[in-house]
Formats: C-alpha cells, sequence, structure tokens
C-alpha cells in the first residue's frame, strides 16, 4: 500500500523491492536531508510500519509476562521498545512501544503486524486484553530540534519522537510538523542516520540465530530485573557467566562499487566466513557503511571482504569490554 504522501512536492519513492517500499525514499537530496537531521530537524515517513493496539484492564501485566520489558512500571504517556524471545533466547520480534489512553500501542516491521498479532491472540488465554491491528500511520520526527505539534500519539526516541497517526490524517500531521520548522526527508536518510548510531533493524539486521545482547538490545528493550519470561534464562547467563558469539559493529565499504551489498551476504577473512551484512547505505559524512553481525573474537584490524567489496571495521564501533563476568569472577575465587 502505497502512503499519500508519495504525492507530495520531491517525493521519489523507495525502490519496489526495497523493504521500505511504498514510502518516499528522498526529497532529492538524500546527503541533505541527513545532515539536516543531524543538526535541526527532519519528518520522515514511516508509515509503512504495522501497528497493533493493545486495550484491556491486564495490557500491562498481560505483557510483561510475555515480552522482556517490565510493562509493570510504564505509566500513562511512557514510551519504550521491546522483545518477544523464543525458548532458547533468540530474537523473533522487535517493537516499539507506548502507553497512551489506556492502551498499548505496538509499532512493528512492515509486513510483521500480522504474525506479531497472531502470536498475542494465541496467548491471551483468559486475560483481560483485545489486541487489534490499529489504522495508524508512523512520522519519525528527527533531530536535535524536533519540534512538537498538538495530537496523535507520541513515542519518545534517541533519535527525536515517533508520532502515530490515523492513516486518514497523515497529510494534515506532515503539514503540521513542515510548519513547525522539520524538513521532508525519506527512508535513506533515516536509515543512514541509524546506521551511523548504530541502531539495529529486526530482519535485517538480525538472523534466527540472534539474541538480544548481540544487538546492543540491553537495556534499552531488555529489563534485566523482572521476572519470568520466554528466553529470559538465555539472557540471564549470558548476561552473567559470558558474552555473546557475535558482535554489532560498523563497517567501512570500498566505496568504488556501485552496487551495496544485499543484507544477509557473507563476510569473509581469508576465506574463512566471520559474519553476515546487515544494513548497506551511503551516509553523507561516512562515506559507504554497513552494519554488521560479525564473530566476537574478529579482530577491530581484519581486513573483510563481502565478495568483491573490502570491509574494516570502524574502531569506535566496538562494543566495550565490560572487564570480568560475574560468573569468571565466581571461579577464581574459588581456585583461591
Amino acid at each position: 500500500m502505497n502512503s499519500p504522501l508519495l504525492s507530495w512536492p520531491g517525493a521519489i519513492a523507495a525502490p519496489d523491492d526495497a523493504l521500505d517500499a511504498g514510502v518516499a525514499w528522498h526529497f532529492g537530496d538524500p546527503f541533505v536531508e541527513q545532515r539536516t537531521g543531524e543538526r535541526t530537524a527532519i519528518v520522515v515517513d514511516r508509515s509503512n510500519r504495522d501497528v497493533i493496539a493493545v486495550p484491556g484492564e491486564d495490557r500491562l501485566s498481560w505483557l510483561h509476562s510475555l515480552t522482556s520489558q517490565h510493562f509493570l512500571q510504564l505509566t500513562e504517556g511512557q514510551s519504550t521498545e521491546s522483545l518477544i524471545l523464543d525458548s532458547n533466547g533468540r530474537v523473533e520480534r522487535h517493537f516499539g512501544v507506548t502507553h497512551s489512553q489506556d492502551t498499548i500501542w505496538l509499532d512493528t516491521e512492515p509486513g510483521e503486524g500480522a504474525a506479531l498479532l497472531a502470536y498475542l491472540e494465541k496467548m491471551r488465554f483468559w486475560s483481560k486484553v483485545e489486541p487489534a491491528v490499529a489504522d495508524l500511520g508512523v512520522l519519525s520526527v528527527v533531530g536535535p530540534q524536533a519540534p512538537r505539534v498538538e495530537g496523535g500519539i507520541q513515542r519518545e526516541t534517541s533519535y527525536g519522537y515517533d508520532l502515530l497517526v490515523p492513516r486518514s490524517e497523515l497529510v494534515d500531521y506532515w503539514k503540521k510538523l513542515l510548519d513547525a520548522g522539520a524538513k521532508p526527508a525519506g527512508s535513506w536518510a533515516f536509515e543512514a542516520l541509524r546506521v551511523g548510531a548504530l541502531r539495529p533493524r529486526l530482519g535485517v539486521d538480525t538472523d534466527e540465530r540472534t539474541i538480544p545482547h548481540e544487538m546492543r538490545w540491553i537495556p534499552s528493550a531488555v529489563h534485566l530485573d523482572k521476572g519470568c519470561y520466554r528466553g529470559q534464562e538465555t539472557v540471564a547467563r549470558v548476561h552473567n557467566l559470558g558474552k555473546p558469539p557475535r558482535k554489532l559493529v560498523l563497517l567501512h565499504l570500498d566505496g568504488s562499487s556501485e552496487i551495496l551489498p544485499e543484507p544477509g551476504e557473507e563476510i569473509t577473512l581469508d576465506g574463512r566466513a566471520v559474519g553476515r551484512v546487515g544494513t548497506a547505505v551511503r551516509h553523507h559524512e561516512l562515506g559507504t557503511v554497513a552494519l554488521a553481525l560479525v564473530k566476537r573474537n574478529t579482530s577491530v584490524d581484519a581486513k573483510l571482504n563481502i565478495g568483491d567489496i573490502a570491509a574494516a571495521i570502524d574502531p569506535d564501533s566496538e562494543p566495550e569490554d565490560t572487564g570480568p563476568q560475574a560468573g569468571r569472577q565466581a571461579i577464581e575465587r574459588l581456585r583461591g
């Protein structure tokens, strides 16, 4: 379904095979849009995302029992993000969360809403909740000078805020935000800024083996001090006794190639597979870059390849070494 904002002057649609098909890719100069998002404010049409509403008096306790986040502490007007894990602690779902109007609003990746809703319906049992598809679209307001407007449902984010509005009013809210000072921008600018900020995206930067620690979703999407939920044992074990097998890093790619690598392409070191590439994008300042999951022991100086494209790890993207883990310290104490 194409967004009505594709008819806005200057809007260039994303390619039909893109994950963000159906919304604007850019408005003429994606590099200017990126710079504007870093310095002042842009608004991005992300109405291709799916939104689920969860009203009902048990909404907080019910979602608390199903997900990685501490919903019991979520008051009216607050927002966060959360995960649904499988029994082995691997990530199945990732979604934004907003508590507003006596309802929890979950916004997730394009095309993922039906699967998320099906899971929630399956887990209702006797809980007093009514999960359903919400006819809302997401507008993301990005930048240090992100303007505020009246109305809609606002979810605070690390980049500004997301505004959830009725799809029939997308154009009206878009106009309000432009009148308030934001500049129009497309998904290219949003994705470039996301990659530069090391914010992963489900289904692009993740695979079927991904655990939260690899994606830096702790503590933003995982509360370490809440009660039991599916997959919690793995989360606790990795946190207390070890480190994840892979790490999320930013790669600088040889910019001479006109073709960007596709998500899931193999990353090699001396002919051996050491990881997978995620989102690849052209950034206004960093050049051609990509998020990648690589083996934890991959050196920051490693000369990597993605097919014929040379790649190098940005040293500033290396996960911080938090020192000895609790389990290792306990073993050393037992050894005297």
